[in-house]
Formats: structure tokens, C-alpha cells, sequence
């Protein structure tokens, strides 16, 4: 987890743009696909999406270090330590999760994001909204879970 936060603190902060976004700017299916607009819209989305995550992560690490387990009541301690635990698999999982919008982010700068990497088509803006790391259309996605799921009853 601190490599995680590490990460942040060496001096990472989100690009300068030369897109100014209205407060309001929703992207739209009216407008050209994956225009600067709504590549900025994106970015500043999963850039405040990624520094959510570490702020919980450093919360995290600061309450494990400043607060060790001294529930004398064994009842108390195992609760507390199952407590502890599906937290930091939770903060695992988010940790897995930065990598994901570091990807979704390079895609923005590579001029990849918003389309599928199977079938090469957009991915619907309602999807990157709901999911904005996606790197697939509903129905490719669907497709590989599909394969996933024979692969392994296999």
C-alpha cells in the first residue's frame, strides 16, 4: 500500500489542459466522439477518481500504524483483526484498481481511450460514464466473459 502512496507524494499530479470544461459539461452522444471535451471530461474524472482512493489509502495506513490491536478480550481481538482484514483487502483491491486508471489515463494521451480493444469500436459514453476505466463495449465484454466461463469449466 505505501508503494501506492508513494506514488502520488513523488510529484504526480494531472497534466495541464488546454481544455477548459464548463461546471456543467455532461459528454453527449450529440457530439463528435471522444472530442478534446470529453477526453478532459474523462481524465479529470478518473484523476479525481485515483485521488479519492489514495486519500483512503493514507487514512488507512495512518489508523494501522497509529492504532495497533490491544483489545485485551480475545472476542474483541479477533474482531477487530477480521475488521482490519477485509480492509486491507479492500484497499488491495483499490490498489489494483490505480493501475487500471493509470491505464485509462495513458489511453487519453495515447488518443486509445473510449474505444474498444477487441473490436476497435466506441465504447458507449454511458458505459465510460458508469465505468470509465472500461476497455470494452458491453457486448465484447460479454463475449469474453462468455469464453472466461467455458475456459474454465473446462
Amino acid at each position: 500500500m505505501a508503494s501506492v502512496l508513494n506514488s502520488d507524494k513523488d510529484g504526480e499530479k494531472p497534466p495541464k489542459s488546454t481544455v477548459t470544461l464548463p461546471a456543467d459539461y455532461r459528454p453527449s452522444a450529440d457530439e463528435d466522439f471522444m472530442n478534446p471535451m470529453q477526453l478532459e471530461y474523462f481524465r479529470q474524472r478518473l484523476w479525481e477518481w485515483k485521488k479519492q482512493i489514495l486519500a483512503e489509502a493514507e487514512g488507512t495506513l495512518a489508523v494501522l500504524q497509529n492504532e495497533p490491536l490491544r483489545e485485551p478480550d480475545l472476542n474483541d481481538r479477533a474482531s477487530s483483526e477480521t475488521d482490519w482484514s477485509i480492509e486491507l483487502r479492500t484497499r488491495d483491491r483499490q490498489r489494483k484498481l490505480i493501475s487500471k486508471i493509470d491505464a485509462a489515463l495513458r489511453r487519453i494521451d495515447e488518443g486509445e481511450y473510449g474505444y474498444c480493444e477487441v473490436t476497435g469500436e466506441p465504447i458507449s459514453l454511458g458505459r465510460l460514464e458508469a465505468r470509465p476505466i472500461a476497455t470494452m463495449t458491453v457486448e465484447a465484454q460479454e463475449r469474453h466473459e462468455r469464453q472466461e466461463k467455458i475456459s474454465r469449466d473446462d
